[in-house]
């Protein structure tokens, strides 16, 4: 029998054989490949000469023998000069005569010469492709078409212990821009790093810079709740669907004609071209746009479709392809669907992001037409059949007052309807009243009323639906990352059980898996437990402290209503912690319960950094209408002011806060919603949030950015138990932490230690090379995971049992150290220098199934490089893991009441464990135990003391094997010698005394 073939070329040859005998496309011979034109010169003449015969027959007529060149030389100039995609979409001449480089699928199939024309294209699968002029490097598999390489794939097999982290490090590395066939936007447009298991994309190969997208499924499927990664596919890889829906030979020129774009960013006052951005579909917005074509397509218009994608997952460009999809559109019987798109938002960068989206593609003025004026405008668009219209929500209900007449369908689209920014100006309260605590208690309950009671755009729309009935003409199709019930009833799909879902999902957990969003609730942190931890802090030696603890340790509990202690706390938190992040530029929001909090809030700010000397901090503030307090009546116009003193408007309130001077932003109620600031990190609230306004709130932090790798958030009214039940409807899964003793990290390296994994030989290399002064060499990164690798090794030689134990260990290191260093500057070098390679090898060690060996992409090492350019190495980023809120202590649960439960109460008060599980798994061990004929035997035929030796050296391997059921406990146990006596004592007596009864 032969030996069954796990090289990567078996897994290249799949790809070809399906895509030659399913997907298309020839099979291309490398030798045919000119490196220096980039192009398979053949195949392209080829194509020119069988399409379009009667332009090549004039064409020899002016240029005779020497066409061929001509012809090519003219095809390469003018790529050079417009670049590919443009030549792709509009062809190319010479001398009057017009060429195309690709014939693009007709909307209908009326017209034969057209269908023709589009079964002319040649399209070939070229493996091994020597490409360079300067070396021998192959790539894996390009795809060309008319002799135009576009698609250049690198090919792992896990099986041969390697992954797309290893063909990402390729194309970084190997894979340079200097040659032809990788010069941005003129050949090929986009490259895929490809495994068993998952593809990462880029359209750009910049050497180091270079930035991989996850181009995956999700680990549910398409559009299904899930996190990063792609199902397992029964029928074959895990990967299929790259070549089987994405790059098979409709799909590809699809996308090529109308998916693909040039981003291009423009300095707003001079236009000069400051950064050029190929877009290439993530794989959700290909599946969502192509979704809900095939289903209007099928059904016709009259459906309304909800599409809940989470922030960081690309919605303007989702909304954008939908529009021009569906202006176009025709059924089976070759007619137009609708007559025009008309997209419903309030966001300025989506009328200019459209409009240049849809010029590349169909190179035709005015097909977008922005309603910037007056109803009338609208009306006027709507009865000359423009095809994609923009509005505001506020001339919305003029569009069902429009669209009624005549046999004319539209398709509407709505963009996400944030909360109005600016709410109704709150009854006056009485004066009379003494108390001010008082005053702001009654001010808060008085704006959470009118809040509650006050219509956000959302409800306005959904009342104007409802109003208006569902109409036969118009189809729907709402975007949004956090749908209210009402919303879902609205445009969700009904199920067989009579529940609401909707059409499409990309979930918050696999935009935070796949680094698109930071996850907000990884370090949230209520009031209670920040105090219990910062309390702590001077009492542990290793540990230094800050002004805000000592801040801290003043009082153990708040006023709910005393603005000057909680100040003081944000105040040296900020100074601390925040504003060391990102590079120095991070920046914090006070989410605040009324206007009259806000105006008090900034005025104590203002008050405590001038008597405290602070010169590098200011602080804005965001409220609508007038405040009257103490007889002084305030406006956010009034109280923001430059250091020079002229007045920050209302409209330049974000460019200024962006600015480096400011570092705070209190707020009341505005700017909760639809505020986009990504240097915003913390986050410390004040004010009482649930259901979609806590997430919506929160969300403000989530924006990525270079340097930014975590975010905080300070709660002094929420419980964490709030929070995430707001959360869980979004997202899919929370885990809460028990509390945290600083000095945990300590117990936790300890016991790291004890299994001999790594030595500290390796922790030196390793922050010798990553903290190196020096620009980051070419073999850095190698010489890098090279410090990681005799841990690997070591790793792999421990038993099954105890690879788990230090794995998980591990883990809770990483988590628990960024968590602690988000309340306090911890001095501790040696510390902070293992924690930095302790998260690199948790990346690098086996997931577990196919997956040997996981290296993330390299974002984290230039993020730390960041934070150690500004911090001397001190600080720390959040880890990796998925959505971790951390709260205080769970309330016990209702147990049946035994021997051994007694005496946990008595650990937990002797070590402050307070471990709510813990009864559970001892009992549990007990049980298991009395479960074995020998442990009886034994009980029965010995006395107290020889049991207990026996039970004594048996206790660490039965508990190690119930490590998984409580870390938290257990960790604990192993690293503290005077618990694991006290435990293995009480436990075997009880055990003995239960046994020797049992006859």
């Amino acid at each position: 029998m032969p030996d069954f073939d796990v090289k990567e070329k078996r897994f290249e040859q799949d790809i070809e054989e399906y895509l030659v005998t399913e997907g298309g496309y020839q099979k291309g011979d490398p030798r045919a490949f000119d490196r220096e034109k980039a192009l398979d010169v053949g195949a392209f003449l080829q194509f020119v000469r069988t399409s379009q015969p009667k332009a090549w027959a004039r064409f020899e007529k002016i240029y005779g023998a020497d066409s061929e060149r001509q012809l090519v030389e003219r095809f390469c100039r003018e790529v050079k000069m417009a670049g590919l995609l443009k030549v792709l979409r509009q062809g190319f001449t010479d001398r009057g005569i017009k060429f195309r480089a690709v014939f693009w699928k007709p909307e209908t199939t009326i017209n034969e010469t057209t269908q023709a024309q589009y079964a002319a294209n040649i399209l070939h699968c070229t493996r091994q492709l020597h490409y360079s002029l300067h070396n021998e490097n192959s790539i894996d598999m390009v795809l060309f078409v008319n002799g135009i390489p576009v698609v250049s794939m690198e090919l792992k097999c896990q099986f041969t212990g390697q992954d797309t982290a290893n063909a990402i490090e390729q194309y970084k590395l190997d894979r340079a821009s200097k040659d032809p066939i990788f010069a941005f936007g003129q050949r090929v447009l986009v490259h895929f790093a490809v495994d068993l298991s998952n593809v990462y994309m880029t359209t750009r190969l910049e050497g180091e810079k270079t930035y991989f997208l996850p181009f995956n499924q999700g680990s549910n499927g398409a559009g299904k709740v899930g996190g990063k990664g792609n199902p397992i596919n029964p029928d074959g890889y895990d990967t299929a669907y790259l070549w089987e829906s994405v790059l098979c030979k409709d799909r590809l020129l699809e996308i090529l004609h109308k998916y693909m774009h040039l981003q291009v960013n423009r300095d707003d006052k001079t236009g000069a071209v400051t950064s050029e951005r190929m877009i290439f579909p993530r794989y959700h917005q290909l599946d969502v746009v192509t979704k809900l074509l095939a289903d209007v397509r099928a059904r016709g218009a009259g459906h309304n479709y909800l599409i809940q994608h989470s922030a960081g997952s690309g919605k303007s460009n989702s909304i954008a392809w939908l529009a021009y999809r569906l202006s176009s559109l025709h059924n089976d019987q070759d007619e137009k669907i609708f007559q025009s798109v008309i997209i419903v938002t309030d966001r300025r960068v989506l009328d200019s992001q459209l409009q240049n989206t849809v010029y590349q593609f169909d190179h035709v003025e005015g097909v977008v037409q922005k309603i910037d004026k007056n109803a009338a405008q609208l009306r006027d668009a709507i009865n000359n059949g423009a095809g994609i219209i923009i509005t505001t929500l506020q001339k919305f209900p003029v569009i069902y007052k429009e669209v009624r007449s005549g046999n004319k369908r539209f398709a509407i689209i709505v963009d996400e309807a944030h909360s109005s920014q600016t709410g109704d100006a709150a009854r006056k309260l009485k004066r009379a009243l003494a108390d001010t605590d008082k005053i702001l208690e009654e001010y808060a309950a008085e704006e959470a009323a009118a809040e509650e009671a006050r219509k956000d755009d959302e409800d306005k729309l959904l009342e104007e639906l409802a109003a208006q009935g569902v109409q036969e003409n118009l189809s729907f199709f709402a975007f949004t990352a956090t749908p209210k019930d009402k919303t879902l009833q609205m445009f969700g799909q009904r199920d067989a059980n009579g529940k609401y879902h909707p059409f499409h999902i990309y979930s918050m957990r696999q935009a935070i898996e796949e680094h698109f969003i930071l996850d907000v609730l990884q370090n949230y942190m209520t009031y209670r437990m920040y105090y219990k931890i910062a309390k702590s802090i001077p009492d542990d030696p290793e540990l230094d402290t800050t002004a805000g603890v000592r801040a801290i340790r003043q009082f153990e509990t708040l006023h709910p209503h005393n603005i000057s202690q909680k100040t003081a706390v944000m105040l040296e938190h900020f100074r601390n912690v925040t504003r060391h992040k990102i590079g120095g530029h991070a920046k914090a929001m006070i989410v605040t319960p009324s206007r009259l909090h806000a105006v008090r809030y900034l005025l104590e700010f203002k008050r405590q950094i001038e008597e405290k000397g602070y010169t590098d901090l200011d602080v804005l503030v965001a409220f609508s209408g007038e405040v009257e307090d103490n007889g002084i009546t305030y406006t956010e116009e009034k109280l923001n002011t430059t250091k020079t003193g002229e007045t920050i408007k209302e409209k330049a309130l974000p460019a200024a806060f962006h600015t480096d001077e400011y570092g705070m932003l209190i707020v009341a109620e505005k700017y909760q919603t639809g505020f986009d600031e990504p240097l915003l990190h913390t986050m410390f609230v004040d004010k009482k949030l649930s259901g979609v306004k806590a997430v919506q709130t929160l969300s403000r932090l989530n924006r990525t950015m270079r340097g930014k790798v975590d975010t905080f958030v300070l709660d002094f009214v929420n419980s964490a138990e709030d929070i995430r039940k707001a959360f869980e409807p979004y997202y899919e899964e929370t885990v809460l932490e028990e509390e945290t003793d600083p000095n945990v990290i300590y117990d936790l390296k300890n016991t790291l230690d004890k299994f001999r994994v790594y030595q500290q030989l390796e922790i030196d290399r390793f922050a010798e090379i990553f903290y190196t002064d020096k620009e980051q060499g070419q073999g850095d990164l190698g010489k890098l995971q090279g410090t990681i690798r005799p841990a690997l090794d070591r790793f792999e030689a421990l038993e099954e049992e105890k690879q788990e134990l230090f794995k998980s260990t591990l883990a809770r290191f990483n988590r628990i150290y960024a968590f602690i260093t988000q309340v306090c500057r911890l001095f501790d070098k040696e510390i902070h220098k293992f924690s930095v390679y302790a998260k690199f090898l948790y990346t690098m060690l086996p997931k577990g199934g196919r997956d040997k060996v996981y290296v993330d992409d390299k974002v984290l090492l230039e993020y730390y490089r960041l934070e150690k350019d500004f911090e001397g190495g001190i600080q720390l980023e959040s880890t990796p893991d998925g959505f971790r809120p951390i709260t205080g202590e769970a309330g016990r649960r209702e147990k049946q009441r035994d021997p051994l439960t007694v005496i946990i109460d008595k650990i937990n008060e002797k070590y402050g464990t307070n471990f709510t599980e813990m009864d559970k798994v001892l009992l549990q061990m007990e049980n298991d135990y009395a479960a074995q004929d020998k442990w009886h035997s034994y009980a029965q035929n010995n006395d107290r003391k020889t049991f207990m030796l026996l039970f004594e050296k048996d206790f660490p391997n039965m508990a190690a094997a119930r490590y998984e059921q409580n870390d938290s406990f257990f960790v604990k146990l192993f690293s503290d010698p005077d618990m694991m006596r006290q435990v293995m004592e009480t436990v075997g007596a009880v055990l003995y005394e239960r046994l020797k009864a049992q006859k």
